[in-house]
């Protein structure tokens, strides 16, 4: 549950389930809060559970477990893909090397299937996993000017490299600050607090310094699908890391291993069979129908492949939806080529289109990348 229900629903908040917790679906103007955060900046609540790995084998444990190489030095952090034998997505995360230990941020309810899996895995390691999500409160700021925000209510110089955090003070609480990797396509920052004191953090970010407009998950959905940025629940879960693009996530050189046992090998350069690309539906307007997840999109008579998610664009005031389509879809991009999606059995016409829909303050780094 969201440890700030009470005072969500001050905000008139609606909530929804998400790995078991309960989380912020919106405050009743989602187009607004998108609006502050292009413009200004915006504050939520981030959807994760968190894992602390604690022991002298930790950084060998994970980094042999997951696709991406771990951070040695205390205050650095990395993004990486846990995969299975078969090389297909199990989960993504952050990993934040914290000195004495490794703190791992999964999507909500990914926590505890992963500890548990590594728990029986350990063989005699000197390793410890913990499911710490009850500890913390993890706080999103994102926004053109989201820095101007953390600079006013943060004792400490704000991080400027992405992934990367800083520990300081905000009020009387103690936080530890993230330079984030641009999901939303602004700059952004992750404020990790102690549960215990997450109310007054939250009060902080929201009303003192320069205000931040409070947002929950559909905002963070259309801002990050206009950003280019795949998510697990819609792009990555169960999906291949080459056809969503997601080279800063996987270290090419290494395998995943997990002990002794190999898992998976990620050395596969070849081409991806499929891409995420933007997809443009043509004359529906703003409030026209969308396409759902799994929808069928056609060249012609010929099927490409699907919609992974849609969002009526607060920005660019249309429809966009995010895609996975055969690689030859290259060939397709651009508004000569019309495209058809089926939405409640009838044909729609689209344009795919290269990622991000909308340039923003700064470019996420999760936007897929393929070689040419």
């Amino acid at each position: 549950m969201t440890l700030l229900r009470e005072v969500q629903e001050e905000h008139d908040a609606t909530f929804e389930e998400r790995g078991g917790r309960t989380f912020v679906t919106e405050y009743g103007r989602p187009d607004r809060s998108h609006g502050a955060v292009r413009n200004v900046v915006g504050v939520t609540e981030m959807a994760y559970d968190v894992l602390a790995i604690t022991g002298e084998d930790r950084i060998e444990y994970v980094d042999n477990a997951v696709s991406n190489n771990v951070p040695t030095v205390d205050g650095r952090g990395a993004y990486a893909l846990l995969l299975t034998p078969q090389g297909r997505i199990r989960t993504d995360m952050y990993i934040y090397n914290g000195g004495e230990r490794l703190l791992l941020f999964v999507p909500a309810g990914e926590g505890q299937p992963i500890a548990a899996d590594w728990s029986e895995k350990t063989f005699i390691q000197d390793v410890e996993i913990t499911v710490a999500t009850d500890e913390f409160g993890v706080f999103g700021v994102h926004g053109a000017e989201s820095t101007e925000k953390v600079a006013s209510v943060f004792t400490e110089q704000t991080p400027d490299e992405q992934l990367t955090f800083r520990r300081g003070s905000m009020g009387d609480a103690g936080v530890t600050v993230v330079r984030t990797d641009a999901p939303t396509g602004e700059v952004g920052y992750e404020v990790v607090c102690e549960a215990s004191v997450a109310e007054d953090v939250w009060d902080t970010l929201e009303n003192r310094g320069l205000n931040a407009a409070a947002f929950g998950l559909q905002t963070w959905n259309s801002l990050t699908l206009e950003a280019g940025t795949p998510l697990f629940e819609t792009e990555l879960d169960d999906g291949v890391p080459n056809n969503l693009g997601l080279h800063n996530a996987v270290d090419f050189e290494k395998g995943c291993f997990v002990g002794q046992e190999v898992v998976s090998r990620v050395e596969n350069r070849g081409e991806p069979t499929k891409r995420l690309v933007g997809l443009v539906i043509d004359g529906d307007g703003e409030d026209g129908p969308l396409p759902d997840a799994g929808a069928t999109v056609f060249d012609g008579d010929e099927s490409l492949g699907e919609v992974t998610r849609a969002v009526h664009s607060p920005t660019r005031e249309e429809p966009i939806a995010l895609a996975l389509l055969d690689r030859d879809v290259v060939d397709l991009l651009g508004e000569e080529h019309a495209l058809a999606v089926r939405i409640d059995g009838d044909e729609h016409s689209a344009t795919a289109v290269e990622l991000p829909f909308v340039d923003g303050s700064e470019r996420s780094a999760r936007v897929p990348s393929y070689p040419e």
